[in-house]
């Protein structure tokens, strides 16, 4: 019987070490050493606290703000423990409800801009975590941010412009924008 249990628990032993200590271990250090500021949550500091995480978008209500791309999370915006889309399909009516108020919504913060609503500032994405939005959707509310905080709108954009990071090693996805640090960059300009 012992010939038969041996092989077995050595085997389970053995397994249990690899896939339970070893594994993890070498792959949080691989983390580390490639993505470090993801492995550490890409959490931002400012004065020694932490204001925010460039990996998981926060909610900015203020005018003289930019706002970014909205969550559809529940039961708060941007819950990390609630990631998921509204689950609202194409032909729902609900979904074009909610298009039509936060289209709404933009032109009572911004009623004299006429440039054309970009699709990021309208819908959630399926995480609703989403920490960017498109340089369409930055120089869109250059004008409101620019009246809000009496800056000069040039000066504004050449920020938002700075803050344009290109696809990923210049060849997947598209142009973005983080929306925290482009309203930290703005605190400190001013």
């Amino acid at each position: 019987m012992m010939v038969l249990l041996r092989p077995v628990l050595v085997l389970f032993v053995l397994l249990t070490v690899l896939t339970g200590l070893v594994y993890p271990l070498a792959v949080t250090g691989i983390g580390k050493l490639l993505f470090a500021d993801q492995v550490r949550g890409g959490l931002i500091l400012r004065d020694g606290k932490v204001v925010g995480s460039s990996l998981i978008g926060q909610s900015f209500s203020d005018p003289k703000y930019f706002w970014g791309r909205l969550s559809a999370t529940t039961p708060m915006p941007y819950s990390g423990t609630g990631s998921t889309g509204s689950n609202l399909g194409p032909t729902n009516p609900a979904l074009f409800d909610a298009i039509n108020a936060r289209i709404d919504a933009l032109h009572a913060a911004d009623p004299g801009n006429t440039l054309p609503i970009p699709v990021d500032l309208v819908t959630a994405s399926a995480s609703g975590l989403d920490p960017d939005i498109s340089p369409a959707a930055a120089f869109y509310q250059v004008a409101r941010v620019a009246r809000e905080r009496h800056m000069n709108p040039v000066k504004l954009r050449q920020l938002v412009q700075e803050q344009v990071e290109p696809p990923q090693w210049h060849l997947f996805g598209e142009s973005r924008i983080n929306v925290l640090m482009l309203n930290l960059s703005l605190d400190r300009a001013q």
